[in-house]
C-alpha cells in the first residue's frame, strides 16, 4: 500500500483528491482542509490517506483471510476473524466487532467500514462467504449517499436483485435538494448588517475556546483560530436571532444570540448540551 498514510502534509504533496462541500444553494464547491485537523488526536479511529488501488489491497487480504496475493501470510487467521466477532450489538442483524461492522442483509452476511473527513466519504464492503468485494473513496460530503447505495447496487449485480439502488439514488437526490431550498429560505446571506453590528469583536467559551467576528471581503466571518467560516444569519420563529455557518463542509452550528451573566453571549445547542460564548469586548 505504497500511496497510503496518516501523514495529511505528504498527501498533499502529491496527485491527492481536494475535499469539496455543498453551499447554501445546494452546489458543490472546493473546500479548505483546516476542518481536517481536528481528526488528528482521534488515530487511529480515523484520518487515514489512501486510494482506490490500495484499499483494494487491502480488502484481498481480508477476503484471503491474512494472505497476500503473493501467499505469504500476514496476519494468522485466527486474530483476523478475531476482529469480526461481535463486541457490540448495533441492530437486530448488525453487530461492531474491533474496527469493522458485520451486518446480515438480505441472509447474506456483510463486513464493512466505513471512514469520513470534512469533504470525504469512503466505505469498504466485503462478502467473507462469497470472495467479493468493493471499495469507494469520494472528495465531497454528498458522497455519503453514494457510498450507502453501493452495498444495494454490489448485492443487486452478484445476486440478480431487484434494481432499486439507482431509483433510490434519484429519491435520495430529490429530498437533499429540497432539503436545502427549505432552509435556504429563512437564510440572510450575507448576514443582515444591523445584526452584525450588535455583536461583539471576541467571544470565549470555558469550553470550546475563543471566537472572533471579523468582516472578509465585506462579509462577516466567525474565526476559531484554527478554522473559520462565512455565516448567515436567520430570524428565529421565538423573536431569536441566529448566525449560521456555511462555508462548505463547516458544520452548520446555529449560534443563538443571548445573554449570560448579563453580558452578550452566541449560544449553541444540542439535544443535551448547552455551549455558550461570551463576549469579552464591549
Amino acid at each position: 500500500m505504497t500511496c497510503t498514510t496518516f501523514d495529511f502534509s505528504q498527501a498533499m504533496r502529491g496527485n491527492f483528491a481536494s475535499p469539496h462541500g455543498d453551499d447554501v444553494e445546494g452546489n458543490t464547491r472546493p473546500a479548505r482542509m483546516d476542518h481536517n485537523y481536528s481528526a488528528v488526536p482521534f488515530r487511529p479511529a480515523g484520518g487515514v490517506w489512501t486510494s482506490a488501488r490500495d484499499l483494494s489491497r487491502y480488502l484481498q487480504m481480508e477476503l484471503a483471510r491474512g494472505e497476500l496475493p503473493s501467499g505469504k501470510r500476514l496476519l494468522s487467521e485466527e486474530n483476523l476473524l478475531e476482529r469480526r466477532r461481535a463486541q457490540v450489538s448495533i441492530g437486530e442483524d448488525a453487530i461492531y466487532g474491533m474496527g469493522l461492522e458485520v451486518s446480515t442483509q438480505y441472509g447474506i452476511p456483510v463486513v464493512n467500514h466505513g471512514g469520513a473527513l470534512f469533504g470525504y466519504q469512503s466505505d469498504m464492503i466485503f462478502l467473507p462467504n462469497h470472495g467479493a468485494g468493493a471499495v469507494v473513496l469520494t472528495n465531497s460530503d454528498s458522497g455519503a449517499y453514494l457510498v450507502g447505495l453501493l452495498q444495494r447496487r454490489l448485492l443487486e449485480v452478484l445476486f440478480d436483485g431487484k434494481p432499486e439502488a439507482v431509483e433510490q439514488a434519484h429519491f435520495a437526490k430529490t429530498q437533499r435538494t429540497a432539503a436545502i431550498a427549505k432552509e435556504r429560505e429563512r437564510l440572510v446571506i450575507p448576514a443582515d448588517a444591523a445584526e452584525v453590528g450588535r455583536l461583539a469583536a471576541r467571544y470565549e467559551s470555558p469550553a470550546l475556546g475563543e471566537l472572533l467576528v471579523r468582516a472578509q471581503d465585506g462579509a462577516p466571518i466567525f474565526d476559531f483560530g484554527k478554522w473559520h467560516s462565512s455565516v448567515a444569519s436567520r430570524r428565529n420563529d421565538d423573536g431569536t436571532t441566529s448566525f449560521i455557518l456555511i462555508d462548505p463542509t463547516a458544520i452548520h452550528f446555529d449560534f443563538v444570540v443571548g445573554e449570560r451573566n448579563g453580558k452578550q453571549a452566541l449560544i449553541i445547542h444540542d439535544a443535551q448540551h448547552e455551549y455558550a460564548f461570551v463576549a469579552t469586548t464591549p
